[in-house]
C-alpha cells in the first residue's frame, strides 16, 4: 500500500491497481490475488476449502457450548479461553475417523474415546477439572469422596443440535451431603447429543472445580 499525489483524483481499479481514499489520504495498492470463483471451483483450493469448512463448523459448535456455560466461564477469568476452546473443538473434530476430510465433525469426534478424553481433560482457566472421580450413570452421579469438601454441585446438561447449530441446556443443583450416588433428573433422550458439565462450589459460592464428565 502506498500514498500518491495527483491533480486527478482516482477512485477504483486501473489494471491491477486499486485507488481509494483512506483517512484523508489517497492510497493505491495492488489487487488481491484472491479469486472467489477459483476458491469455490479450482481443484488446487480443495484442501483450503476443506479446512475452511471444518474450521467454521468447530467455531460454531464451540460458540454454542460456551454460550450455555457463559455465566460460569466468566467466573474463571480466563481471557484466552475462547482460543483454547476453539483449539479443543478442532482437536476433537480430528478424532472423527468415519467422515471424509472436509466433513469431519465434533459430534463424531465425541463418539471416540480419544475425543471424550480431550473434552474431560479440558481446563477452564485456573479451575481444576473433573477428569476422574465423578461419572454419569443411568440416572445418578457417582461421586468420589475426594469431593466431600464441596458444598454444592451444579450439573449442566447441554443438548447439541449440530445440524442447526443450536443448544438447549438445563441445570440442576445437587446437594452432596457426603453421598456417593447422587440422583438427577433426565431431561433429554439418550439418543440426543448430550454434554454434561459439572461445577463444584464452596460455601462462599465460589467455583472450585469445573469440567465435563
Amino acid at each position: 500500500m502506498a500514498t500518491y499525489e495527483s491533480i486527478i483524483k482516482i477512485t477504483g481499479s486501473v489494471g491491477d491497481l486499486v485507488f481509494y481514499n483512506l483517512n484523508g489520504k489517497n492510497v493505491v495498492r495492488k489487487k488481491s490475488g484472491f479469486n472467489k470463483t477459483a476458491f469455490k471451483k479450482n481443484p488446487s483450493y480443495e484442501k483450503v476449502r476443506q479446512n475452511s469448512s471444518e474450521f467454521g463448523h468447530c467455531s460454531k459448535i464451540g460458540k454454542i457450548i460456551r454460550g450455555s456455560l457463559d455465566v460460569y466461564i466468566k467466573e474463571t477469568g480466563d481471557p484466552l479461553l475462547y482460543q483454547k476452546f476453539a483449539k479443543l473443538m478442532t482437536a476433537i473434530k480430528d478424532c472423527d475417523n468415519i467422515s471424509e476430510r472436509g466433513k469431519r465433525t465434533v459430534e463424531n469426534g465425541l463418539k471416540t474415546e480419544d475425543g471424550k478424553k480431550l473434552l474431560k481433560e479440558f481446563r477452564f482457566g485456573d479451575k481444576d477439572n473433573l477428569a476422574t472421580g465423578i461419572e454419569i450413570r443411568e440416572n445418578f452421579l457417582s461421586v468420589d469422596k475426594q469431593y466431600d469438601t464441596a458444598d454444592q454441585l451444579i450439573l449442566s446438561t447441554i443438548k447439541l443440535d449440530s445440524e442447526h447449530y443450536t443448544a438447549e441446556h438445563l441445570e440442576e443443583i445437587i446437594s452432596l451431603h457426603q453421598q456417593e450416588k447422587l440422583p438427577f433428573k433426565k431431561h433429554f433422550s439418550t439418543s440426543d447429543i448430550l454434554l454434561h458439565c459439572i461445577i463444584l462450589k464452596n460455601k462462599n459460592n465460589e467455583i472450585t472445580r469445573m469440567g465435563f464428565v
